[in-house]
């Protein structure tokens, strides 16, 4: 519709007609509203709370560019890939998941409930564990004495990564610095969408400086949003190239820093930003491919070793009771 001459309040009106949802019928009809009164298309947007600095910096990128709609054909084709990563992420961990929730609850209860009956027919016949079967107990004995512990801490754990955004930037920051496929993932969707939004800006006439400041609105609460602005000042203020600002100032990975390099020494830095844009889609999405395999493999190996370790658990002390109790018969 935007694309088609029309305005974006009338844009936003047709599209909320015959919308299911009427939570983001309200939505539309507030910012459009807001429009009305004059407020930036952006603002609007941030003004309802539904939606993160990504999606407010890529519409305010747009809106600055006179290209609101390429900035809602940006956002439709992020969206979508982030669809297609956490339907690979569910597919990979939703059931296996479960199965590892029963598998949990099935040691626990054996531990708790089985095992101590075994012990107990044991030392009714006179006969001292020893070897596995003394482990087994003594597993059975740590369980019992900490397994409210565990699922108390599970029930916590999850409460706060829902509740406390910190605590999920520290985790993230965590297993970025030790996983390095995970990483190199998250890297490529923030330096695609900051690179994105830069070459719209840039493509429409929008100066570098202003490009640069604007788009790291779109990865804000990462660390790139500091680095992209004080990137911005160097460059505008000090005179420095463009690349040695990103190279001094940013951890923008080296090959961004080199083909900006060959963009201002050939005039081509709109194509530089295209092929950059085009580079990290294309990236991301294997990333995402061979992440969602990873999660996939790995929560696949921790389901084999609980049922593992709920028939070892479970039946290994009964059939090691069997000579102790023929033992005691003789």
């Amino acid at each position: 519709m935007l694309r088609a001459q029309i305005n974006t309040a009338d844009s936003l009106k047709y599209f909320s007609q015959g919308l299911p949802d009427k939570v983001m019928v309200d939505c539309l009809t507030r910012i459009r509203e807001d429009i009305g009164k004059g407020m930036n298309v952006h603002e609007a947007f941030r003004r309802t709370g539904k939606f993160n600095e990504t999606v407010i910096g890529l519409i305010q990128a747009g809106s600055d560019a006179g290209q609101l709609h390429e900035a809602f054909r940006a956002l439709a084709g992020r969206l979508t890939s982030e669809m297609k990563f956490q339907k690979a992420i569910k597919k990979a961990t939703v059931m296996p998941g479960a199965i590892i929730g029963v598998l949990v609850g099935a040691f626990i209860i054996s531990q708790v409930k089985i095992v101590p009956q075994v012990e107990e027919m044991l030392s009714g016949v006179g006969q001292e564990p020893d070897g596995l079967t003394a482990i087994s107990f003594k597993v059975s004995h740590f369980t019992q004495a900490t397994w409210h512990v565990f699922i108390l801490s599970v029930i916590g754990l999850g409460i706060t990564l829902w509740k406390s955004e910190k605590v999920r930037g520290v985790i993230l920051g965590i297993a970025m610095s030790k996983w390095r496929l995970f990483r190199m993932l998250i890297m490529s969707l923030r330096q695609m969408t900051f690179i994105s939004t830069i070459r719209l800006l840039h493509s429409n006439g929008i100066n570098l400086a202003k490009s640069i400041r604007v788009s790291a609105n779109s990865v804000m609460g990462t660390p790139f949003y500091a680095e992209l602005r004080e990137a911005a000042d160097k460059y505008e203020n000090s005179g420095v190239p463009l690349s040695t600002a990103f190279a001094k100032y940013t951890s923008a990975d080296s090959q961004v820093v080199h083909m900006l390099s060959i963009g201002e020494k050939s005039a081509s830095l709109d194509a530089q930003l295209d092929m950059l844009s085009e580079m990290y889609e294309e990236d991301a999405e294997n990333y995402m491919a061979a992440f969602a395999a990873t999660i996939s493999f790995l929560v696949l190996l921790i389901a084999v070793g609980l049922i593992g370790a709920v028939f070892i658990g479970t039946f290994l002390p009964i059939f090691l009771m069997g000579p102790k109790m023929m033992q005691s018969g003789i």
